[in-house]
């Protein structure tokens, strides 16, 4: 997965999480973050890599995403992955 691909994904993923407001409190409360600051940090790494997070710990959160997107299930961890420039397991 390209850095840029890793990028888009996520904010699919923030952008779907916006439009459902149970997600977005969830992702506010869970983040710390308010609207304002997720908006300025859409090109922060950081904020990306959290909005995948927010996702990817709960089943039920990101299958309706992937499904949304088309994409399967593993790619946003792998975005993730990107993202941050880490590798699994470290």
């Amino acid at each position: 997965m390209t850095p840029e691909a890793a990028e888009t994904l996520a904010l699919q993923a923030l952008g779907y999480i916006a439009a459902d407001q149970r997600l977005l409190e969830g992702l506010q409360g869970n983040s710390g973050l308010d609207a304002e600051t997720l908006r300025a940090g859409v090109g922060d790494p950081e904020i990306l890599a959290g909005v995948l997070d927010f996702l990817l710990k709960d089943e039920r959160q990101l299958v309706p995403f992937c499904e949304h997107v088309g994409v399967d299930p593993r790619l946003p961890g792998r975005a993730r992955y990107v993202i941050t420039g880490e590798t699994p397991y470290e």
